[in-house]
């Protein structure tokens, strides 16, 4: 009988449900959130008209759902791309027993929505390793969840990272 080695190590398995690196917060501003609509081509008045949402019954001009992704995003130079055109992480790695790691995929639930100004702090734990079959050999699913919280609490946003690693 031939002793299988799983792909996943035990370092990596106790870092399941730890945080992979430290909180990240910004202060979203009208400018920033207006820009980034404008470049997606998203002339929800709601994002550029003060009036129109207060009228709406918001305090001020809303933030572009997505834009959350970039708010918190570091600034880093091109000489840091991988090879694969994605930036290496600066929190903890996940070490695994495979040669590669692709993006397999986000989902994201928006619950409150964002307003300009608010300041907005992001958490990333990985959340799951799953070990699978597949068919050009097995491969790790890995599974990250960002969560997004405002100044006062409330849980606006979540994202789950998917990876796939073999």
């Amino acid at each position: 009988m031939v002793e299988y080695e799983s792909l996943i190590t035990d370092e990596a398995r106790a870092l399941v449900g730890e945080a992979l690196s430290e909180p990240l917060s910004a202060t979203i501003t009208a400018k920033e959130a207006q820009r980034f609509a404008y470049a997606a081509g998203d002339l929800n008045p709601l994002y550029f008209d003060a009036d129109a949402a207060r009228a709406a019954g918001y305090e001020t001009t809303l933030v572009p759902p997505t834009f959350l992704a970039w708010a918190l995003a570091p600034f880093r130079p091109v000489d840091q791309l991988r090879g694969d055109g994605l930036y290496r992480g600066d929190g903890r790695r996940v070490n695994l027993r495979v040669k590669r790691v692709m993006f397999g995929g986000e989902e994201w639930d928006f619950l409150v929505p964002v307003l300009a100004g608010d300041t907005i702090t992001s958490t990333t734990r990985l959340k799951d390793l799953e070990e699978k079959a597949g068919s050009s050999g097995p491969f790790v699913l890995q599974t990250t969840e960002t969560t997004f919280t405002n100044q006062r609490g409330e849980l606006v946003a979540r994202a789950r990272g998917k990876s796939i690693a073999r």
